[in-house]
């Protein structure tokens, strides 16, 4: 019998041996020659297993987009890993005291279903890769194995993969804090760092209930929203992906973004700002939107300013027509091109992301455009079918300043009610500004003196909306004077050029008459002489 000492002697050097042998084995073995022998290597080894392995890895085979899958499985193995794993991987939460726990990598955790067991392995590999100026990355890719006997493989993937997906699925929407994204740089697209979209918690509050807006319009759009959330099978019926865009638009401050937090709360979504001016073409604005998950809001704010999306299809006419326009613009227009510079997504490209193809690749998307001049959009842009729902935000009306007065000071009546009614049926003021005015700025301020100060506020609004009217009335008129008598100059120009040219018209007519007639003369001389 060996000693302790002797084993642990063989042991090393058995270990070393292997060493060596493996580095000589990596380093002279040709690539293809290695991949031989490991295939039949892993063949060998099946035909003496009786163990099946499935992987599931985290990115789909080409790497465009996550593995619901892999998430879903992720999330199943977090309810028991702390309990029977032994290395764990610990993740804060902002918004938790908690730590969330769940398997590390290189780890393995048992599962038991139906009296079967399983085991789960958590594996990731790092692949090195070289650019063209000599710099070395690195790449993380993350995949779950299932191992399991095979006599049991028809109830595994018949019936335990299914458990596991679906389970997993739940306990993610259970377990999920809606975030807000907004798009990274692409040269911020590596899994160490933030990739595709960072993220914040969404804990915006607004509601149907706060948003100032006709009640009967608000009843019409949750009505629509719920009828969405819930058209899945109608929508695979029908043959069109499963998503719906709506087109908010109004002048500033009547609630565009508000209305999209309040879609966002109703229908408990997440939401993706979308910022297309740093994304670089329309390929990566493809990869963008395969990045994103169902459940979720895509948001392209103040579309009109956010590329030059409002004009790409003019016809040769009106191209012509619009040649003068476009050289008073040019300085306005020199910011916005320079931060344009570095993105070539263009309103193909845009149209084929949300409405193409590529729109079809994942399920329950609500897509959203704002903009305050709906008139500037291109028509393809905002036709039904690409931006079903069309909602005009409009300015502060009655019924919308009673919800305002319910929020801000809660009272559902006052006795300047009817003054406030009849005022902003006669002036425009955005709900925005009414809500500013009816908050209170002192401890001091009452109900009553905010309802007063919105009558005062309103009236002088009126006030600077019919003077600024008389000015433009004033404007247009004086325009129209002085093309009136630019016009009855060119006609008396004309009138002057005509006469002026009839007059030369008849002294040249006289002339040539005076040099035919003194021609004859001399011909008659000439032949009196020859007679």
């Amino acid at each position: 019998m060996f000693e302790t000492g002797a084993i642990w002697g063989i042991t090393g050097t058995t270990v070393t041996s292997f060493m060596f042998i493996w580095a000589i084995y990596s380093q002279y073995v040709p690539r293809h020659l290695r991949v031989t022998v490991e295939k039949y290597g892993y063949k060998m080894v099946g035909w003496v297993s009786f163990y099946v392995h499935i992987k599931f890895t985290e990115y789909t085979e080409e790497g465009l987009k996550r593995s619901e899958n892999y998430d879903a499985i992720r999330n199943y193995l977090s309810t028991n890993s702390a309990a029977r794993a032994q290395r764990l991987k610990a993740n804060e939460s902002k918004n938790s005291k908690s730590l969330v726990l769940s398997m590390d990598d290189h780890e393995e955790v048992e599962d038991e279903f139906n009296g079967v067991k399983v085991k789960w392995y958590s594996n990731v590999k790092v692949t090195q890769t070289q650019s063209n100026y000599g710099r070395t990355s690195s790449d993380e890719r993350r995949f779950f194995t299932l191992t399991f006997h095979r006599r049991h493989r028809g109830m595994i993937i018949e019936t335990y993969l299914n458990h596991v997906i679906d389970e997993g699925k739940a306990i993610g929407l259970r377990n999920r804090e809606r975030k807000l994204y907004t798009n990274n740089s692409s040269s911020e697209w590596y899994p160490w760092r933030s990739g595709k979209w960072s993220n914040v918690p969404f804990h915006h509050p607004a509601t149907f209930e706060t948003l100032a807006m006709d009640p009967e319009k608000k009843e019409r759009i949750k009505k629509d929203l719920i009828k969405f959330s819930k058209g899945k099978d109608y929508y695979k019926k029908v043959g069109k992906p499963w998503k719906r865009g709506y087109l908010l638009f109004g002048p500033p401050g009547t609630g565009k973004s508000t209305m999209i937090s309040a879609i966002a709360n109703f229908l408990d979504y997440d939401v993706y700002d979308l910022e297309l001016t740093t994304v670089k073409d329309n390929s990566e604005l493809k990869k963008l939107l395969l990045d994103t998950k169902g459940k979720s809001i895509i948001v392209i704010e103040d579309i009109d300013c956010s590329l030059d999306l409002t004009g790409q299809r003019k016809t040769k006419k009106e191209e012509d027509e619009e040649d003068d326009a476009e050289k008073k613009k040019e300085a306005e227009k020199k910011e916005k091109k320079e931060a344009e510079k570095l993105s070539k997504v263009t309103l193909s490209g845009l149209l084929n992301s949300i409405d193409g193809l590529w729109s079809a690749c994942s399920d329950e998307k609500i897509i959203i455009f704002t903009t305050n001049f709906v008139d500037k959009l291109d028509p393809a842009l905002i036709r039904r079918g690409r931006m079903d729902n069309h909602i005009e935000m409009s300015y502060c009306k009655f019924e919308a300043f009673k919800v305002l007065a319910k929020n801000y000071l809660d009272i559902e009546s006052h006795e300047l009610y009817g003054e406030i009614e009849r005022l902003l049926e006669e002036t425009d003021v955005s709900p925005a500004d009414v809500a500013e005015t009816l908050m209170p700025k002192s401890d001091e301020d009452d109900a009553d003196v905010c309802i007063k100060r919105l009558v005062k506020t309103v009236e002088e609004e009126k006030e600077k909306a019919k003077k600024l009217a008389e000015e433009e009335e004033k404007s247009k008129a004086e325009k129209e004077e002085k093309r009136k008598k630019k016009k009855e100059e060119e006609a008396e120009k004309k009138k002057i050029e005509e006469e002026e040219k009839k007059k030369t018209e008849e002294e040249d007519k006289k002339e040539n008459e005076k040099k035919v007639k003194g021609s004859e003369e001399n011909g008659d001389v000439s032949a009196s002489g020859i007679k």
